[in-house]
């Protein structure tokens, strides 16, 4: 396959891998494979292990193209166009499950590259990305053939990417995953260590891959060991140390949390006759809107209960919610299979979204950078950030006007029990939280197409038209070309 003459855009988080690196071209993600990689790569290919890994969906699939059009490159061995994951999601944005199923998938795909003559070299979280609820392994360039006696390098990077903030989580520190934003390389031990109860020494794995191995490090850096040998290890110890790793992942589970939202749908104020009405007007208005939305985001998605409607009629759906017991009771769901690989749940405060992050503000990208959706559901969203976080109705609007040329959109009056919940201890605030006052700030960016009361409720759902669609950052991700 020949690829036509376009602009290259190199991606700003590809970019410290000798073997390649990743760019857009011609609208859509390549990989360039260096001919420093090139060894590794066709041991990859040759030894079945790419056949294996696709074959069982673990790994992203790529065609190889030619690079006509593309200008000379001396370090060039070869190009490819893997498939397109439809939205690009970060670790600090993940769920618990999320992270476990991550460290799973990890560990399964080393175990297979070393049935197979090779190794992982590096075991970064940055690797996997979600297709819906469906973790993929996305590093091509990420094995390289294994020597006997050869240590595991991405064994620290595992425990500090997934064993510390899973343990952490797991003692009912669900934050700690938000943390990562701070921490792009993953949780320091020493600061998991600090973070974790007494009680966790206790549990032979996190004893073994946290406690001893935080302190085996101390000791390494201050005794400044860096010229000492390292013991070789056999391939049956690697075999042990992965299977140790697989259990101590498999034995941590979700905290119990008690959260404000996070049982939003049992503990509802709707009757049954307000819900099944709200359920009617959101599947009318998004088939109302043309051309047919590809890429839905759902905003304060909860349990993703709405994101189910959306999916039915579009090609992807964002989940986002700020709550994590919701985002984990969303991605936990035995869903119709049919719509299991099409909605991805995020964790993500709005009043805080995920910003550039990385190397050049470069590495990765912003939730507006990822953006425009096709259309938005804020549903029972609004009051939350106008109430809850003091954000004026136009500050709202125009952040919508600029991800989406669609919004649906719910007002919820002050009357309403969980306004009142909101608005406790500040009864005589927000006298401009009016569905009046509502129209009219958002008249300045959107055209209301419709809108319609809910049944035996005081709510109003509307379907927006954005007048103009700007991105704020300027920028559209390759994830959504």
């Amino acid at each position: 396959m020949k690829l036509p003459s376009a602009t290259i855009v190199y991606d700003g988080g590809s970019f410290r891998d000798p073997a390649g690196f990743v760019f857009r071209y011609a609208g859509r993600v390549h990989r360039q494979v260096n001919k420093a990689g090139q060894a590794d790569f066709d041991q990859f290919i040759n030894s079945g292990l790419y056949a294996k890994l696709a074959g069982e969906g673990l790994i992203v699939s790529h065609e190889e193209v030619a690079p006509a059009g593309l200008p000379t490159d001396p370090l060039r061995y070869k190009i490819l166009k893997p498939a397109l994951i439809p939205f690009i999601s970060y670790p600090y944005e993940w769920g618990f499950s999320q992270h476990k199923a991550a460290a799973l998938l990890t560990l399964r795909v080393q175990r297979v590259a070393l049935d197979h003559g090779m190794i992982l070299k590096d075991a970064s979280a940055y690797n996997v990305q979600f297709f819906g609820r469906r973790p993929l392994f996305i590093d091509s360039l990420s094995f390289r053939m294994y020597k006997l006696g050869a240590h595991w390098d991405g064994y620290k990077q595992f425990c500090e990417h997934f064993i510390a903030p899973l343990a952490v989580a797991s003692y009912g520190n669900a934050e700690v995953f938000r943390a990562l934003r701070t921490y792009l390389d993953g949780l320091p031990l020493s600061i998991a260590v600090k973070m974790l109860p007494a009680k966790a020494r206790l549990r032979r794995g996190l004893a073994a891959h946290i406690y001893l191995h935080a302190a085996s490090a101390r000791r390494y850096d201050s005794a400044k060991q860096n010229s000492a040998r390292t013991r070789s290890m056999s391939k049956l110890a690697m075999t042990g140390l992965l299977a140790s790793l697989g259990k101590t992942v498999s034995r941590l589970n979700a905290p119990k949390q008690i959260t404000q939202w996070g049982n939003y749908y049992s503990d509802t104020n709707y009757s049954d006759k307000a819900f099944k009405s709200k359920l009617e007007i959101v599947e009318k208005f998004l088939a109302q809107i043309e051309p047919k939305p590809k890429m839905v985001w759902d905003l304060g998605a909860n349990d993703g209960r709405f994101s189910e409607i959306a999916s039915r009629g579009a090609s992807y759906v964002v989940s986002i919610e700020s709550d994590p017991k919701a985002v984990e009771l969303n991605y936990s769901k035995n869903r119709d299979p049919l719509l299991a690989d099409l909605i991805l749940p995020l964790n993500q405060d709005l009043t805080n979204p995920s910003p550039a992050l990385g190397w050049a503000h470069k590495e990765r990208f912003s939730l507006t950078q990822r953006g425009p959706a096709d259309a938005i559901l804020a549903l029972a969203l609004l009051h939350h950030l106008v109430i809850g976080n003091n954000l004026p109705f136009g500050s709202i609007a125009e952040f919508l006007a600029g991800i989406s040329r669609f919004v649906i959109i719910e007002f919820v009056p002050k009357e309403d029990s969980n306004a009142q919940i909101l608005l406790r201890r500040r009864q005589n605030m927000f006298e401009d939280y009016t569905q009046g006052n509502f129209e009219k700030d958002f008249a300045r960016y959107f055209t209301i197409a419709e809108k319609a009361p809910i049944s035996d409720s005081q709510r109003t759902v509307y379907l927006l038209k954005a007048k103009a669609l700007k991105n704020p950052d300027g920028q559209k991700s390759e994830s959504q070309t």
